[in-house]
């Protein structure tokens, strides 16, 4: 091993998995001394151009003395790193530190040159490009600013590394070399470029597991029953388009097949390729299958077997050893512990899972880290009962069980520009990276609807089986954030299954306005009620009497729809009795006809069920009746005194229709209540569509000082790991960012506080800073308005006569503010949110009431417009019962300085400004704290990277 003085602590935390283009993995880490006989190995693989084109020149061979420098570094100014695929290296990159002169060099000296060298079978896998994020970013840490990089003309593909990186470059020609030089820090095309990178890979790599060409299912039981063999029979019975294994190593070496499929002893024994293997077979037994599926390149895994986190500190190392163990052989994982994956795809028809029926074909994405909620959703979205008119269809389901690799974010990747997806379901009971799956939500959502319900929310922890950071955020707050995304964020799964219906096939309303009508009073003023509960705008419902007919109901519908004073549709019904009401069929036809007249306005029902119809509605296989025939049920229908309404659905599997000419399905709910919720929630996602197309901008300040403050934050931060600063020190920080805090003076004795005041000049506030009594001047520990020094001499002694000895109150003397509305501004790092934005009021507001509003940062100029009037006491701010309005322009530009602040520096991991009060003319900030710790190595802004959990 290399000596410590050789070299620095092995760096562990450049150790990273990451995803390849093609959709693999590959392990990236530091090349130390025990890695000699890898480089030898590696390098006598690569062909000899491209040998060439690293060292200028033939080279056939690595001498001992390139070993050895290849080998040893002190990972400051030597550092090379190694891509890994089953422990062999597949690709290297280096830089060494140089000075002006371009010899070798130590800090203060802030460039390096770079290379790379990439095995020939692993070039086109984006290798090299996820080498240089990471030597970059490891660059960066070590103080340095800028990569040089000499390139034959020819190597055109290394080239292409360079200058599709996105950094900011200079290229020169000399010497027959071409020479590029890149600026390290990231830059908005960089960070596109590595989003848009991380995307494709993420997506391959989903797909690889959920559009396989062949699967194995290993632990398949000889005898019926059993998870192995009911996964097989489900692929089976879906009629998979690929090929199927049935594997075990227990079956007798005379057997052939099973069910109808060939069977195997071990995944070694197939012939062809495997692309994914369903794992089903005990804990114990797992590892060896890994190696197995490893060496027969299999792409990925989707563990079915117990055992792992869920039982415990055993099982999460158990975890943890078979995620690094698939990852080292380039696969992804689902699971373990999983419900398993469905793909409807006609192309495909997989159901590698433990549910008995494949759905139906649809236009619905599923994640659901439960297998019992996969397993609700799949039948409330598959029946036609449930208290839901209308079937819709799912295009792909993923259960994740324990999520020890592949998680909700790797799915949304898939989903973002996946043509047969239009709206995302997800059933969340932890996230593992809050700030990526935010960012991948806010991109997501702009193209298609994404709701999210959220379990375990009020446990405190996560279930055991997911291993995640902590977060010190309330729920509700965590909520706020994700809505800010265009997550569309619901309470239950009644709720999540309600918003999908009305999602998968009606358009967004155009704004919050609701008409109304029906053949029941009552249950339009019911429906009425909500929309206004909703913060809906509804028109006066329209009553069609009990005798409508299913004419009436479509001439009434299209004058509705065709009114422009309206932006959505609620259509009540209740069950008729007599020869003369309109049929379920006949009435679903009417309202489906007037609706497509009006293509651009969502239309939803609510309906009354009564005696056994709900059965008979969910037995219903078609609701419009095709000419010359008639519908499935109809007759049956027809002879029940009380006849529901059915609606159109989508077309049954058997004939999938995906296409945007396929019937408009007009969901139906069983309570004014549900349908009027899923339709408020289309239209607050709506309305963030369309403000989501203009964010804002984050606006430049001429007077702020970015580097005196990084300066200031590095001379602090060398005293110790974390520190809440002193009142100078604040005031001297915030000051480099234009933000002014009243000067408080201590006062430990009244002639202190006389001292003070002369020092200030009158008039001056007197304010008690113990504990238990700062910022609560309901409590009377604060004296305003103090004239002169008998006034304040005065303060000062009933201030010690009521709350004790003066070293317990810690007073302080402070000049007067102008009068106005006292708020509170807080910035936070949150371990696993990250940078968080707050405001509310001061005092009870935002402390009992919890009154507070939250953004991401950083804030844009249209984000703090939009937090200074969400909280619900904002009209206070806006000349509430008479009051004058107060200077909300400057109060945003506070908010965005203090984002500025925090998303400039890292190391300033907290802020609160209270109380700052805000006038008709300007504000003053009386109280402000910072505390600072040192930045984390990796941020949201680093290298491509899996997460270990």
């Amino acid at each position: 091993m290399q000596s410590a003085s050789d070299r620095h602590e092995y760096p562990a935390h450049w150790e990273a998995d990451v995803v390849l283009r093609d959709g693999g993995t590959a392990r990236i880490r530091p090349i130390t001394v025990d890695d000699a006989e890898r480089l030898v190995s590696f390098y006598e693989q690569v062909s000899d151009e491209s040998k060439y084109y690293r060292f200028f020149a033939p080279y056939p061979r690595l001498s001992a003395k390139d070993v050895h420098r290849f080998t040893h570094h002190d990972f400051v100014d030597r550092v090379g790193l190694a891509a890994t695929v089953g422990g062999e290296f597949i690709a290297t990159v280096r830089y060494d530190r140089i000075g002006a002169d371009g010899m070798p060099a130590s800090s203060p000296a802030d460039e390096a040159e770079v290379a790379f060298l990439v095995q020939d079978a692993h070039q086109g896998r984006g290798v090299a490009s996820a080498l240089l994020e990471h030597i970059g970013a490891v660059a960066r840490e070590r103080g340095i600013r800028r990569f040089a990089a000499e390139v034959l003309p020819a190597n055109s593909k290394m080239i292409k590394v360079f200058t599709d990186a996105g950094y900011t470059q200079k290229r020169s020609f000399e010497d027959g070399v071409v020479r590029l030089e890149f600026d390290l820090e990231p830059t908005d095309r960089s960070l596109a470029v590595q989003y848009a990178r991380e995307q494709r890979a993420e997506a391959r790599s989903v797909r690889r597991l959920l559009v396989p060409g062949s699967v194995a299912v290993i632990g398949t039981g000889r005898t019926p029953g059993g998870v192995g063999r009911s996964v097989l029979g489900n692929i089976r019975d879906a009629g998979f388009t690929g090929q199927v294994y049935a594997v075990n190593k227990a079956f007798p070496e005379d057997l052939k097949e099973l069910d109808g499929v060939p069977a195997h002893r071990s995944v070694r024994d197939i012939e062809g390729p495997v692309d994914l293997a369903v794992v089903a077979v005990p804990a114990e037994y797992v590892p060896e299958v890994v190696t197995e599926c490893g060496e027969h390149g299999v792409q990925g895994l989707v563990v079915v077997s117990a055992g792992y986190a869920e039982s415990g500190p055993d099982g999460r190392e158990r975890q943890r050893e078979l995620v690094r163990h698939a990852r080292a052989y380039g696969m992804r994982i689902i699971g373990p512990n999983a419900f398993g994956i469905i793909n409807t795809s006609a192309d495909v028809r997989l159901n590698a899972s433990l549910a008995p029926e494949m759905p139906r074909p649809g236009r619905i994405g599923l994640f659901a880290q439960s297998g019992a909620i996969g397993i609700a959703l799949l039948s409330r979205l598959h029946r036609r009962g449930g208290g839901v008119t209308g079937v819709t269809g799912v295009s792909t389901l993923v259960s994740s069980g324990n999520r020890a690799d592949v998680s909700g974010n790797d799915v949304l990747q898939y989903w973002y520009d996946d043509p047969d997806t239009d709206v995302v379901l997800m059933y969340l009971e932890s996230i593992g990276n809050p700030r990526k799956f935010t960012r991948l939500a806010r991109r997501t959502a702009a193209a298609k609807p994404l709701v999210v319900v959220q379990g375990a929310r009020h446990g405190g922890a996560a279930p055991q089986g997911h291993a995640v950071r902590a977060t010190r955020l309330p729920h509700a707050t965590v909520s706020a954030l994700l809505r800010q995304a265009g997550v569309i964020r619901v309470d239950t799964i009644t709720e999540l299954v309600d918003a999908g219906l009305l999602l998968a096939r009606q358009p967004l309303p155009a704004g919050p306005r609701v008409a109304i009508l029906g053949n029941s009073e009552s249950l339009g003023l019911l429906t009425y009620d909500a929309c206004l509960s909703e913060g809906l705008r509804p028109l006066p419902p329209l009553d069609l009497t009990t005798g409508a007919s299913a004419a009436d109901f479509r001439a009434a519908l299209a004058r509705t729809l065709a009114d422009d004073a309206c932006d959505a549709v609620v259509v009540t019904a209740i069950p008729a009795i007599g020869e003369v009401s309109p049929g379920d069929a006949e009435l679903a036809e009417a309202l489906r006809s007037a609706a497509e007249g009006v293509p651009g306005k969502p239309v939803l029902v609510v309906h009354v069920e009564l005696g056994g119809l709900a059965e008979a509605l969910s037995a219903a296989a078609s609701t419009a009746p095709k000419a010359g025939r008639t519908a499935p049920g109809a007759m049956l229908r027809a002879t029940h005194p009380f006849r529901p309404l059915d609606f159109p659905a989508e077309t049954p599997p058997e004939q999938p229709d995906t296409s945007d000419n396929a019937p408009r399905l007009i969901p139906a709910y069983p309570a004014a209540e549900r349908a009027v919720r899923a339709l408020a929630e289309a239209v607050k996602y709506s309305q963030w569509r369309r403000e989501a197309a203009d964010p804002g901008k984050v606006p430049e300040y001429e007077d702020i000082d970015e580097k005196g403050a990084a300066q200031l934050i590095g001379g602090l931060l060398a005293r110790g790991q974390g520190l809440t600063l002193g009142t100078d020190e604040t005031c001297d920080l915030l000051g480099k960012y234009g933000i002014q805090v009243h000067r408080a003076l201590h006062a430990p004795t009244p002639d202190a506080a006389a001292d003070a005041a002369h020092t200030l000049g009158y008039p001056v506030a007197l304010k008690a800073t113990a504990p238990h009594l700062r910022h609560r001047a309901d409590l009377g520990g604060v004296r305003l308005d103090l004239a002169d020094e008998e006034q304040l001499r005065r303060a000062y002694a009933e201030l010690t006569e009521l709350f004790g000895r003066a070293e317990e109150l810690r007073p302080v003397v402070q000049s007067m503010a102008p009068r106005g509305v006292d708020t509170v501004v807080r910035a936070v790092i949150d371990p696993a949110a990250g940078a968080v934005l707050s405001f509310g009021l001061a005092g009870a507001a935002s402390q009992l009431l919890g009154d507070t509003a939250h953004r991401l940062i950083p804030v844009t100029d249209r984000d703090a417009t939009s937090i200074v009037r969400s909280i619900r006491t904002a009209p206070l701010l806006f000349g509430w019962r008479g009051s004058a309005p107060v200077d909300t322009p400057a109060l945003e530009e506070l908010l965005l300085r203090v984002s500025r602040l925090v998303d400039d520096h890292p190391e300033v991991v907290a802020v609160t400004l209270e109380p700052v009060v805000v006038a008709t003319h300007g504000l003053s900030v009386l109280g402000a704290s910072v505390r600072l710790a040192p930045p984390p190595a990796r941020d949201d802004l680093g290298p491509r990277t899996l997460p270990t959990y």
